[in-house]
């Protein structure tokens, strides 16, 4: 296999294995958290890639941690999606929503009522998130403190999901994914460290994945599992100063039920990659093949060399390429002709308008 060759992802085929990662950009319109013009622009420019995946978007107002970030639970948000959808597809690409709720990765400024945010448990994270400081400016600030869901909650919480899945589908995109990696709500009640529960969503492998399936089935039930992704996010540090030592076992749990569950792929994504470290290896690669059967994406920190190589040697399916395909719209093409690569201007990355979004020059 090689990048350049299609692939089929449920009733999907991608012309290549080239995947635009969901790239938070702080850019929706204000006020609501519409996606608009603009966004349709920069998303249309990016449609060579295999499969583009939104940036995350909240399934509800709680589950929103960064300010000026597109949500997929109002009408008008719905209209603003069908924009970029129409857009995409007109310019010949294919394009999955990413679902998204934070939980603990949130502070009161961001929250209804300014509530505290949830979380699996009522252990704070010791990151931040960006918005209104003590002086109501944007910045990064420390998360607040959370509350846990209670388990008549957690219901609602899941069919917000439904819910979400349902906008995006009314808006014209080609399917959902369902993000459970960085950290977020899905990734809190996965990880052994930050679900100190021992009821029915936590205590063990089996039981702390429990919410990710729950908020799967709720997307599947809207699109059928083959239009169903999840993005997961190994071993990645994302549970604070104290190591999941179980996050192997329990990934593995994972595979094992989203096989049975029939979803379309899974992203892994290896952030230890990204910043030179080893992070998950070869070896957790075959495994993870050994168990789940639908197509397999990897992300982090990836040359056009390593992609190729994990691909080739069959590790994955598709690679998946994030601040490559900021200042390089064109980036399967630069691949294909091995054309030197756009940096990105990392201070335009979250919030602004045009400069740094829709102005990066295409190669031809």
């Amino acid at each position: 296999m090689h990048l350049f060759e299609p692939l089929r992802v449920g009733p999907l085929t991608l012309p290549n294995r080239l995947v635009m990662a969901p790239l938070t950009r702080c850019r929706a319109k204000q006020p609501g958290n519409v996606p608009h013009e603009l966004n349709a622009t920069y998303y249309a420019q990016r449609a060579s890639a295999g499969l583009i995946v939104s940036e995350a978007t909240q399934v509800c107002p709680e589950g929103q941690g960064y300010l000026w970030t597109p949500g997929m639970h109002t009408p008008e948000q719905g209209k603003g999606w069908r924009l970029v959808t129409d857009a995409v597809h007109a310019a010949g690409g294919r394009i999955h929503a990413q679902l998204w709720h934070v939980g603990r990765i949130s502070h009161r400024s961001l929250q209804p009522g300014n509530a505290a945010p949830v979380s699996a448990s009522d252990l704070r994270s010791a990151g931040t998130c960006f918005a209104l400081d003590a002086d109501g400016k944007p910045a990064r600030v420390q998360c607040d403190q959370p509350r846990a869901l209670s388990e008549a909650e957690i219901p609602g919480v899941i069919a917000q999901f439904g819910k979400a899945a349902q906008i995006a589908k009314d808006a014209g995109f080609d399917g959902v994914q369902v993000h459970g990696a960085n950290g977020y709500l899905p990734d809190q009640f996965m990880s052994s460290v930050v679900n100190q529960r021992q009821d029915a969503w936590g205590g063990d492998p089996v039981r702390r994945v429990r919410f990710l399936m729950e908020c799967v089935h709720a997307c599947a039930q809207v699109w059928g599992a083959d239009r169903v992704g999840v993005r997961l996010s190994p071993g990645s540090g994302n549970d604070g100063d104290t190591v999941d030592t179980q996050w192997r076992e329990q990934h593995l749990e994972a595979a094992r039920q989203l096989g049975q569950a029939g979803v379309a792929y899974i992203d892994l994504v290896n952030y230890q990659w990204a910043y030179g470290k080893p992070g998950f290896d070869d070896a957790f690669l075959r495994d993870y093949r050994a168990i789940y059967r639908g197509a397999v994406m990897v992300s982090g920190g990836l040359t056009h060399e390593h992609a190729s190589q994990l691909v080739a040697t069959g590790l994955c399916d598709a690679a998946v390429f994030g601040r490559a395909f900021i200042a390089n719209p064109d980036l399967p093409m630069r691949f294909l002709r091995n054309l030197p690569l756009a940096t990105g201007d990392e201070a335009t990355y979250y919030g602004g308008a045009e400069r740094g979004y829709t102005d990066y020059a295409r190669a031809e």
